[in-house]
């Protein structure tokens, strides 16, 4: 059945091909999917990728945001260890501008990453179908997932699996299974602003480099003198990350837009258009206020997909919260650690505080010192509810400020690595519940793979 515009129903009367060769069905080929993907096809398991674009690592290459999390612990230890630590050293020798040794902050061209993941999953074994949207999902009893529907230019087409990973970011295979969540703010709804990445070119990298550095935290650089002249109406805070990411070529991930409900592909598309006029509007500003970089540069794309920071958070066995960050809490059960800061952007009514500086926003909450981080528990994997379902990536189990942490790229690879090994963790078991697996075993596993799990 499908809705049309006046909410009414008309039925479908298509036949839909059945495909149930594999074990493991891992939806969305972000940094968490493709991980999972990799994890549960090197532990032998039969593994489909779906993806909904042309690429594989998310946000990193559709969207490009071409920069990692901080990795270490600020004492030289890596904190996010395994595939993301694989996919950290690739970056390195990939880039040349970038130290050999350098773990916080390391640039990334979103085209070497695309080949990276590429290799990942086709070297572990699994298989990618891309352009291949999940739609929904049939049920086979309550607590089990029967098969996902998914859309493609062959239309639409049923995978059944034993096991299914959840890495769509927006938790949609695991919602629409009928697990419990939350989304945005409890009290009002209110979910971050997201924004879309682009990149500009001929920039004169003299200028950009030692002129004031553009950046919402730096008062004195152009970013403020923009939002006071009232010339740019598109530009509305002073949010703004970028670095060159090749000669001449830099990344800029800026640009607030509110109001944006990830799950609504309405609010998704206004968001593009929006998010597009933004882009070029920065290009003007840029060239006027700061013209020694800036006079002849250009963009020269902008993201395939949004920047999405948050939308549902599927209720799991544990719910991280704001005090186990707050206490650097140890699980027995966890399967991977995170040190990255609560990282919640500028509400709505915050816009006017924010055009003073953005203090306020990268304060909300405690920062981590040297050495200090939190355990991530398998539990926050497993959706309340279901028996073969898992769920890795920014919707994971946790309240609002948590997901504030857990939401980067580096930390959504390691819930990923987790959540594949344990679908074949708990197919070589005899495949009944998600919930049983033993994590002692697990834990084990992860760590002869490079977890970092001290």
């Amino acid at each position: 059945m499908a809705e049309n515009a006046s909410g009414s129903h008309v039925t479908y009367s298509g036949r839909v091909p059945l495909d149930d060769s594999y074990d493991v069905v891992v939806a969305g080929g972000g940094p968490a999917g493709c991980a999972a993907a990799a994890a549960a096809a090197r532990e032998g398991c039969r593994t489909l990728l779906l993806e909904a674009t042309g690429m594989l690592g998310g946000t990193g290459t559709a969207g490009l945001v071409t920069i990692w999390a901080p990795y270490s612990d600020k004492q030289g230890k890596v904190i996010f260890g395994g595939i993301a630590e694989d996919i950290l050293d690739f970056t390195r020798k990939a880039t040349v501008h970038i130290g050999r040794n350098r773990l916080d902050w390391v640039m990334f061209n979103p085209e070497h990453i695309k080949r990276a993941f590429d290799d990942l999953v086709e070297h572990a074994g699994a298989r990618v179908l891309f352009n291949t949207v999940v739609a929904a999902v049939e049920m086979d009893g309550p607590r089990r997932v029967g098969a996902v529907l998914a859309g493609s230019k062959a239309g639409l087409k049923a995978y059944r699996a034993k096991i299914y990973v959840d890495c769509t970011g927006d938790g949609d295979l695991a919602a629409w299974a009928g697990a419990p969540y939350e989304k945005g703010d409890p009290g009002t709804g209110e979910m971050q602003p997201v924004n879309l990445g682009f990149l500009m070119t001929n920039i004169d990298e003299y200028a950009y480099i030692n002129g004031h550095r553009i950046n919402s935290s730096n008062q004195k650089c152009c970013l403020y003198d923009i939002l006071k002249s009232g010339r740019y109406p598109e530009i509305v805070d002073p949010h703004c990350c970028t670095e060159l990411i090749a000669p001449r070529t830099a990344h800029f991930n800026a640009g607030h837009i509110w109001d944006v409900d990830g799950t609504d592909p309405e609010s998704v598309s206004k968001a593009l258009m929006q998010g597009r006029r933004i882009a070029h509007a920065y290009e003007r500003a840029f060239a006027e206020f700061h013209p020694r970089a800036f006079a002849n540069a250009c963009v020269i794309a902008t993201g395939a997909i949004l920047g999405v920071r948050e939308t549902r958070r599927i209720t799991g066995d544990y719910v991280l919260t704001v005090d186990d960050y707050a206490a650097r809490r140890t699980f027995p059960d966890e399967i991977a650690r995170n040190n990255y800061w609560i990282d919640i952007h500028t509400a709505k009514g915050e816009i006017e505080s924010s055009v003073e500086g953005c203090d306020h926003v990268t304060s909300r909450f405690e920062h981590y010192g040297p050495g200090e981080s939190y355990g991530i528990p398998y539990r926050c994997l497993t959706p309340e509810g279901l028996d073969n379902v898992l769920v890795a990536g920014r919707c994971v189990s946790c309240d609002r400020p948590v997901q504030g942490s857990l939401r980067v790229m580096p930390c959504c690879m390691t819930t990923g690595e987790a959540a594949g090994t344990a679908a074949a963790r708990c197919l070589q078991a005899g495949g009944g519940s998600v919930h049983s697996v033993d994590t002692g075993a697990l834990r084990e596993t992860l760590k002869e793979r490079g977890a970092y799990l001290p």
